[in-house]
């Protein structure tokens, strides 16, 4: 999976989980908490959506790597190749 793939999905996951949100002028570099109305519940559920579509598990240590967009997909990306490869 590619790194914009990455950004795709996370974004259609912040879509279900919040559908009023705007997400056609999101910034890959800004931090998404700073661009949306996401609580911390939303972003657990963002969290959780990924283990449950994908089997993405981030443990919360890692939290602060889902950040932004760019950072998101720095940080899903070779986890995605690495369950491509099993």
């Amino acid at each position: 999976m590619t790194k914009e793939e990455c950004k795709k999905l996370v974004l259609d996951i912040i879509a279900d989980i919040a559908p009023d949100e705007d997400l056609s002028d999101i910034k890959p570099d800004v931090r998404l908490r700073d661009q949306l109305q996401l609580d911390s519940m939303d972003f657990l559920d963002i969290v959780m959506e990924l283990r449950k579509r994908h089997g993405i598990e981030v443990p919360e240590a890692d939290y602060i790597h889902l950040a932004s967009l760019d950072s998101c997909a720095d940080y899903l990306t070779p986890k995605f190749q690495a369950l491509a490869s099993k």
